[in-house]
């Protein structure tokens, strides 16, 4: 029985094929969170060992760039020639990527792998959710895609300790042949378990909307990338990045209003429930980067914990967001109502930021346990519900795009919203720390000791801090002293910087829950009336 006509029966599932083409999915759903989970725990070491970090944030943007387009690409295009196809297609630029940035010599040729990893993996992700609506009714859509996030819950367990050690034991290289050894498995049982679906069609790959897209999002997320960092928010060129950005979204959007096969189909942006919950997505994605990459930050700048602890202590925020997945899925075949759901789930999340906000060094690891916990709690069942929204606002014909459009939205949130909170964060820090170093430090301490001083990671820095203490020499009887001033100062700017992040985060989190009280509610069990334009 072909694998992608059992969604017309009731009970798919139960077929030899669907089954074994479930465990497919889900190892290859595996592989993709693999990378992303350990990517950021060697991207440090790479960099170091590269010496890359003056070229550190383009190893953050271009792959999110190509990760963001191939999202939309290969979910247009397995709606034209079929899952399978392109299913392998991506893990063979995943598999590609990996094989170059396991022999990287230099960190320009390992971006350039990133690149195409990034791509590879990106397309993964959507493509696995896309591949549960072709296997199920509308109705069973939602207890399968709950069921995809026990391999998310897998790797959020155990993926970051693991590749810790290979790390430290062996080298970053390793972390990326497993990647390989992971992609020729995934392949391997896609053309054995994954029929070949003759799925001929005449239509047209949209090109030129292809390329205003890759422009449009490219000029978007390099304007990001260097307001605040490389050039201030208010200069000419972030301006013109962004002033250029703004034209070609508008070309995009009129080309795509007049072809008969765009690339995003109108049906996709012009549908209210899909765009609520996409932005929606997009904005509360700054309140998974507050405690995934910040709140760490807050642990080991301000109260002195180690990265061990630190880890341990956000640990339960990673398992819960991954697992409660599940049960969402669950429910909602159950109940068939997601709006109740999507309320709860971001009326906790922004709970959990405003709580954040008072944080300070005397803040006990319980709440923060419990606080970050309970932000895992409400973003969980968010990726699941996005997917099935996108399934359930769409016709079938448009279910590879639609899904890759949501990632496409959670793809740029990773891109822009790094930037935006770094930027404010050091803006605040710097502030915080000019009014707050003692006076005598600026007289007796030469340029080289005080520079470092203006990165809000240098209490992190045992090397910075080593200098900073010898230069406190010519102060005498009263280096201790200063000393203790000048550490005190730079975890109060942190302090403060970090608490702008926390406040953003929170307001933006409160912006999603109220957008998502918007979002209309439709029937999950019966596909959507297809309204293809006649030209």
């Amino acid at each position: 029985m072909p694998i992608y006509e059992s969604a017309d029966s009731k009970v798919p599932g139960r077929t030899t094929h669907a089954t074994l083409g479930l465990v497919t999915i889900f190892c290859t759903y595996f592989a993709s969170i693999y990378f992303f989970r350990g990517s950021s725990v060697t991207a440090p070491k790479i960099a170091a060992d590269l010496d890359g970090m003056a070229l550190f944030s383009w190893a953050i943007s271009l792959p999110s760039l190509a990760a963001a387009i191939a999202t939309l690409v290969f979910g247009k295009l397995s709606d034209m020639h079929g899952r399978r196809r392109l299913l392998l297609t991506a893990i063979v630029l995943y598999m590609a990527g990996a094989v170059m940035a396991g022999l990287s010599r230099d960190y320009v040729f390992f971006i350039a792998a990133s690149v195409v990893l990034s791509s590879g993996q990106a397309a993964l992700t959507p493509l696995c959710f896309s591949v549960i609506g072709d296997l199920y009714a509308p109705a069973e859509r939602s207890r399968w895609s709950g069921l995809l996030q026990i391999p998310a819950g897998i790797a959020a367990l155990t993926i970051p300790t693991l590749v810790g050690m290979i790390t430290d034991s062996l080298s970053w290289r390793y972390f990326f042949w497993i990647s390989v050894l992971m992609a020729l498995t995934s392949g391997l049982l896609m053309l054995w378990t994954i029929p070949r679906v003759s799925k001929k069609s005449d239509h047209r790959f949209d090109l030129p909307g292809s390329l205003l897209l890759a422009a449009a999002s490219g000029t978007l997320i390099i304007g990001f990338s260097w307001a605040g960092s490389e050039y201030a928010w208010t200069s000419a060129r972030i301006i013109g990045l962004f002033a250029v950005s703004l034209a070609f979204w508008a070309a995009f959007l009129r080309l795509e209003n007049r072809k008969e096969e765009p690339m995003l189909d109108p049906q996709v942006f012009r549908n209210r429930r899909f765009l609520t919950a996409a932005l929606a997505g997009f904005i509360s994605y700054f309140g998974f980067l507050g405690v995934l990459r910040y709140y760490p930050l807050f642990l080991q700048g301000v109260q002195e914990t180690s990265a061990t602890l630190s880890g341990q202590i956000i640990t339960p925020f990673g398992i819960l967001m991954a697992f409660i997945g599940v049960p969402t899925g669950y429910v909602l075949a159950r109940t068939k109502r997601y709006k109740w759901m999507y309320i709860t789930g971001y009326g906790i999340l922004a709970s959990a930021m405003f709580a954040m906000i008072p944080f300070d060094a005397d803040t006990p690891a319980w709440l923060g346990v419990l606080i970050t916990s309970l932000a895992g709690f409400g973003l969980g069942s968010i990726p699941t519900m996005n997917t099935l929204v996108a399934q359930f606002s769409v016709p079938k014909r448009l279910l590879g795009v639609a899904v890759g459009a949501m990632f496409f939205f959670v793809f740029m949130g990773g891109a822009i919203g790094p930037a935006i909170l770094g930027s404010a964060m050091n803006a605040s820090y710097e502030r915080a720390l000019e009014t707050r170093l003692p006076a005598e430090l600026k007289r007796i301490a030469d340029e080289a000791a005080l520079g470092p001083l203006v990165d809000s990671r240098v209490l992190l820095s045992q090397e910075a801090m080593e200098a900073l203490e010898r230069a406190m020499a010519p102060a005498g009887e009263r280096a201790g002293e200063l000393f203790e001033r000048t550490v005190r100062a730079l975890r109060d700017s942190l302090k403060a910087s970090l608490r702008t992040v926390f406040i953003i985060n929170a307001v933006c989190a409160l912006a999603a829950f109220l957008l998502i009280l918007t979002i209309p509610e439709v029937p999950i069990d019966v596909e959507t009336p297809d309204k293809k334009r006649k030209v």
